[in-house]
């Protein structure tokens, strides 16, 4: 994966989101989105009605590597990440993962007793080379831009979708096994964790430049169920994923949606960057574990929704809340500027273009008076 390897395409020209993720300097706040490659975007919505299904365009290499890099070339972001689902996984162990018009993911068969639970396994990584190859692909294609992020679900997000079949209003069904058979649930973690971590190195192996771990679901545990069944286990896959690939140095993304409770605790199971939601405040995360780690996030994506000149001030109001880019005692702290959650598919193009354009503009400025 050398650069004297001529398969791979050329070094960094933009490397200002790895340098965040190590609180090194940079010249500006970089910024992506997640969910930036997506419905909210026409140039998308034509390339999936070409692919037919959404299957089909995260299966086809060529596409996933087309929608890709649609943000990318429409706003000057300093990331991109790939096109895909947090569900391959399961789906690569056999559950039977389809995506009904208007309902979202569901799963065929659900893992919902001991037998089920038993039979699970980490899958076949060949089962997942379309995710593989696209990654390599799309390294390929960004020719050094930016940055490519990998990523998974997290495990107990995995377990979520693998219990309820679907999404979930109440998460009564996984909810049930985790108190009513915490063996089971420790068992279908356990197997989640160790198939997620061969999956982020597999992507590592293939291109993949940092690595993000979506714990979507885990603010709707309880606490100390939270540090018991998502986090044990998430930091179960961030001892198994590699920190340095080919030379170079692999930052760890770990976002909880709802974890602003669990700050200190998350930073302590030591991921590289801590996504935070819209309900954190910036500067008060940076105080609690800014000095351990990386921030990134957090503006409510629903701002997106609002006229420019609103954009513009909240915008300037997150990053004027994280604050200065060095510490007091000189040292740098890292923030990567992201929305709190993924973007809606109902966002305007040309307001992406103002939030990108205003971190850019006004993180500058920050940094010359500072």
């Amino acid at each position: 994966m050398g650069r004297d390897n001529p398969c791979m395409p050329a070094p960094l020209v933009n490397d200002s989101f790895l340098r965040a993720c190590w609180r090194q300097p940079t010249e500006h706040t970089p910024v992506w989105l997640m969910r930036q490659a997506g419905r909210y975007l026409p140039e998308y919505r034509a390339t999936r009605a070409k692919a037919g299904s959404f299957m089909g365009l995260a299966t086809n290499v060529d596409f996933a590597t087309e929608v890709t890099l649609q943000p990318i070339d429409r706003y000057p972001l300093d990331a991109a990440i790939l096109f895909s689902d947090i569900l391959t996984v399961p789906d690569a162990m056999g559950l039977g993962l389809t995506f009904e018009s208007g309902e979202g993911p569901r799963f065929a068969s659900p893992v919902r007793d001991e037998t089920s639970v038993a039979k699970l396994e980490v899958p076949d990584m060949a089962r997942l080379r379309y995710v593989f190859d696209a990654v390599t692909s799309i390294r390929r294609a960004l020719n050094g831009r930016v940055p490519l992020i990998g990523f998974s679900g997290s495990p107990w997000t995995l377990a979520c979708y693998m219990v309820e079949g679907a999404g979930s209003d109440d998460y009564r069904l996984v909810k049930t096994m985790l108190y009513a058979r915490p063996d089971l649930m420790h068992r279908m973690l356990a197997v989640n964790a160790d198939a997620i971590a061969a999956y982020l190195n597999a992507q590592i192996e293939a291109g993949a430049q940092a690595v993000m771990i979506f714990d979507s679901w885990g603010g709707v545990l309880a606490d100390r169920a939270f540090q018991t069944f998502s986090l044990a286990y998430t930091q179960r896959v961030l001892r198994q994923v590699k920190t340095v690939h080919d030379g170079q140095r692999i930052p760890r993304i770990v976002f909880t949606k709802s974890g602003g409770l669990w700050l200190e605790e998350m930073a302590a199971i030591e991921p590289d960057v801590l996504g935070l939601d819209w309900t954190v405040n910036l500067g008060q995360a940076r105080a609690r574990v800014g000095a351990k780690v990386a921030l990134q996030g957090n503006l409510d994506p629903n701002v997106l929704f609002a006229e420019p000149p609103q954009i513009t001030a909240e915008v300037i109001a997150a990053l004027e809340s994280f604050g200065p880019p060095r510490n007091p005692d000189g040292s740098n702290a890292g923030h990567i500027f992201n929305l709190g959650h993924g973007i809606s598919q109902h966002t305007p193009p040309e307001s992406v273009s103002v939030l990108v354009d205003t971190v850019h503009e006004q993180s500058r400025r920050m940094r010359v008076s500072a």
